[in-house]
């Protein structure tokens, strides 16, 4: 059993400010779980609807007349495929005294995000639950983690080959049965295609021109794509950072699969002596780190870029909050060193700190601003 306590607090704290709050995610990465913890903590009356079970959905045929009478937390599983409810949920969430909060769990669909948007504006709350991070499992773990990646039957499976079948059985699934679900219309097999391409580009630059040739349509369409697995929650898109500055910058996203488990159940990683000697092996540490590094400093998307130049130097991520810049490269090296690349992000983007992760075992400065940091020590040397 992971305790997702993090989790826990942020989600109680948003529901003591809103009568809605939505906890999104991708599927089988542990949203039920979590509403059921939130249930037993809670202090009162509950009341739970799976939409996936005909019996709670024959409950709701009458959605205002089965929900009005409710007290105490409400929650209301696989959201998706009622969105009618939403607009209940404003009339229900407006009356005073407030005799009941709803927590309603679902994917990050399209149309999901728009029409809850729409019908609750300014009384819901967004809590996006990724799968396990090293702040959940514990930083003894890191190998596994990386690995397996962080969904809760991945991790937990009794070996890695139970592991690499069950990523095997989640990406079929999620093409054939939950993309179609969400109200994405692309063909399982052109998005698997699609996702495993994606897999050995994971870390670079997205090219939306080498895509749409490689599927003979346009490069609108491709973006579709991007767009379609990412709204699902299963990529990760970062931004480019532009400064005023005199070099010819990078302006196209890096992209990476979300979940490492899934990257290497995509590019056929087994287990630690494949991935150890795959060629993917550094985009995929630092496809992962960025992830880790990004719960451990509580930071959202809109806080977290990449940073590069034609000229070659770049930063692998850049955090940004109010006036506060920080800076991280990630290295599969158990050696190492201050680069001129990073020497040179450090002066054009004015960074205070900047942290080098690498395998190795020690953490150490490397100057006044930049300290290599061992991965096995991320959780209490990043400061």
């Amino acid at each position: 059993m992971v305790l997702r306590e993090r989790n826990t607090v942020t989600v109680q704290q948003l529901l003591r400010r809103f009568p809605v709050v939505a906890i999104l995610g991708a599927r089988q990465v542990g949203k039920t779980t979590l509403a059921r913890d939130l249930m037993r903590q809670y202090k009162g009356p509950g009341e739970r609807f799976d939409l996936e079970d005909p019996a709670d959905l024959a409950r709701l045929s009458d959605i205002k007349l089965a929900l009005s009478p409710l007290r105490g937390l409400v929650v209301i599983d696989e959201i998706q495929r009622r969105p009618d409810i939403f607009p209940v949920l404003r009339v229900l969430a407006d009356r005073r005294p407030m005799p009941a909060r709803f927590l309603v769990l679902g994917s990050a669909a399209p149309e999901l995000l728009r029409q809850s948007s729409e019908s609750l504006a300014g009384r819901i709350a967004f809590h996006t639950l990724g799968g396990f991070d090293l702040g959940e499992v514990g930083i003894t773990k890191i190998e596994p983690l990386w690995l397996r990646g962080g969904f809760p039957l991945s991790f937990l499976a009794r070996s890695n080959d139970a592991s690499f079948e069950w990523r095997q059985n989640f990406i079929r699934t999620f093409l054939e049965r939950d993309v179609p679900q969400l109200g994405i219309r692309v063909p399982a097999t052109t998005l698997s295609r699609f996702w495993s391409m994606l897999a050995h580009y994971h870390g670079q630059v997205w090219n939306s021109a080498e895509f749409a040739r490689s599927f003979g349509v346009s490069d609108k369409t491709v973006r579709h794509y991007l767009d379609t697995l990412h709204a699902a929650q299963v990529l990760t898109v970062l931004q480019p950072w532009f400064e005023n500055i005199r070099k010819r910058q990078v302006k196209s996203p890096k992209v990476y699969v979300q979940d490492s488990g899934v990257l290497h159940g995509l590019l056929d990683i087994r287990n630690n002596r494949d991935l150890e000697r795959h060629p993917k092996v550094g985009a995929s540490w630092e496809g992962f780190l960025v992830r880790q590094v990004m719960e451990l400093l509580g930071a959202s998307s809109q806080e977290c870029h990449f940073w590069a130049t034609h000229s070659g130097a770049e930063l692998d991520l850049l955090w940004i909050r109010g006036r506060m810049r920080w800076g991280f490269e990630f290295k599969r090296t158990s050696s190492p060193q201050l680069t001129p690349s990073l020497i040179t992000a450090i002066e054009m983007l004015k960074l205070q700190k900047a942290f080098l992760v690498h395998a190795g075992e020690k953490t150490f400065r490397l100057n006044k601003q930049v300290t290599a940091v061992a991965a096995t020590r991320l959780l209490s040397d990043i400061a």
